[in-house]
This record gives structure tokens, C-alpha cells and sequence, in this order.
């Protein structure tokens, strides 16, 4: 059972809530795949979700490539959920972090398409993961901010989002606690 950590409500009306939990169990319209540029659904995040979604999922998102080719960070991929409660997946793919002084922006906009392709899709809620902070080893603390900003940022610029519910699913206590902290800092 996913159980909600910490909730605030943006002055754009959306619940923004840090969840401890599986993403692959969340009941809502869309979860965030933290992806690879080819949709190869193998280590992480990926992997879980592929797992439990089924075959479908790998399916359709090999078809996503062979149609509009590799992925990038500002345009996610989506497909069904598979037999996961959630309706869609959309395939987001973070940055390897590499220090080289790129990383946020591409953090911030695989953040940003994700919930664009979530409003194309009519969704009212969203979950997504900690995008690039397991085995592509963007910093924890760093990401969380990025993540925060990007999401109050979109709801910001756009005021018609249909999008009611984003939720944040993180797995292990190390993350939490790094998440929780800059939540502080970022809505005190």
C-alpha cells in the first residue's frame, strides 16, 4: 500500500504529494516511466514497470520507436498501462548525470513534457518517479528541486492544465529523506 508522506496544494489548485510506495501500483490516469531513449524497459523503474505491466508495454513501445524513433528528454513516448492500474505510461527519459552543466535543463524538461503529454492525454492525475536519480545517478537533493520547480512552473504557464493530482512515488527511505528536505525549503 502506496501511503502519502507529505501534500501541499500549488496556487495553481493542483495537490502536489510525496508518496512512499510502488509506482506500479498507483490507481491513477498516467504514471512516468523513467526511460531510456530507445524504450528498452531493462534496469530501474523500467524494469518494474515492464514487469508487472506486461508484455504489451515493451510491445508498444518498440512500435513508439520504429514509428517517431528514439525518445528525448523534452518528448516522452506513451503507451497503454498494460495491466497496471494506471491508463497510459508515459516514457520520460532523464539525463545521465554527467556535471557538465546540462542536466538540469534536461531534468526539467523531461518534467515538463511528461506533464504535457499528460494534459494531451486528458489525464487528471499523474504519478512519477525520482526521473534519474537511481541508475543514472543524478544527485537526489538537486533533483527534488528541480522536479518541485518544473512542476509548479508548468501549472504556472498553464492555467487550463486539466491535470488535478501529481504525485510523487518514491521507493526507499534515502530518497524520502532527500525529498523531503528540499520540500521544506521549496514551499515553507
Amino acid at each position: 500500500m502506496n501511503t502519502v508522506v507529505v501534500e501541499k496544494t500549488l496556487s495553481s489548485g493542483q495537490t502536489l504529494q510525496i508518496v512512499q510506495g510502488d509506482i506500479t501500483i498507483e490507481e491513477v490516469d498516467a504514471i512516468v516511466n523513467a526511460a531510456n531513449e530507445d524504450l528498452q524497459h531493462g534496469g530501474g523503474v523500467a524494469w518494474a514497470i515492464s514487469k508487472r505491466g506486461g508484455a504489451t508495454i515493451q510491445q508498444e513501445s518498440d512500435e513508439w520507436i520504429r514509428t517517431h524513433g528514439p525518445v528525448t528528454h523534452a518528448h516522452p513516448a506513451w503507451t497503454s498501462g498494460g495491466v497496471l492500474p494506471a491508463r497510459f505510461i508515459i516514457h520520460a527519459v532523464g539525463p545521465i548525470w554527467a556535471g557538465d552543466g546540462t542536466d538540469d535543463a534536461k531534468l526539467a524538461s523531461a518534467v515538463t513534457g511528461s506533464l504535457r503529454v499528460a494534459d494531451e492525454l486528458k489525464c487528471k492525475s499523474i504519478s512519477m518517479p525520482a526521473i534519474s536519480t537511481g541508475i543514472f545517478r543524478f544527485p537526489k537533493e538537486r533533483a527534488a528541486g528541480i522536479i518541485f520547480e518544473s512542476t509548479k512552473n508548468y501549472f504556472g504557464a498553464n492555467g487550463n492544465s486539466g491535470i488535478g493530482l501529481v504525485r510523487l512515488v518514491l521507493f526507499d527511505n534515502t530518497t524520502i529523506r532527500a525529498f523531503r528536505e528540499v520540500w521544506t525549503t521549496v514551499f515553507s
